[in-house]
């Protein structure tokens, strides 16, 4: 009789960061404009992977990205700053409250 899958053959559905990509985190009005909490894209710049998520997810997303912080390795990135291949960069919308 089969049961399902053990934990060990359950499959990933985060993404797994590899040399060459970068580990992008959505939060708040970001997630919902890109319609996901994570995606894995090419490494490069800061400009390089905003045009790259604009590309992706188009307009809505585009706007809440002029108004969001980008966090690589818990440093803000802009422009021409290189994003780490394996690492992870956090798209922070401003926050409310207080």
């Amino acid at each position: 009789m089969t049961h399902g899958p053990t934990v060990a053959e359950t499959p990933r559905t985060d993404p797994v960061p590899t040399v060459g990509t970068v580990t992008v985190r959505y939060f708040a009005a970001a997630a919902e404009a890109a319609g996901c909490d994570t995606e894995s894209l090419p490494g490069g710049t800061a400009a390089d992977l905003v045009a790259e998520m604009t590309r992706r997810h188009g307009a809505a997303l585009a706007e809440v990205l002029t108004r969001c912080s980008l966090l690589a390795a818990g440093t803000r990135v802009e422009g021409d700053d290189e994003v780490p291949d394996g690492g992870t960069l956090d798209v922070l919308p401003p926050f409310a409250g207080g």
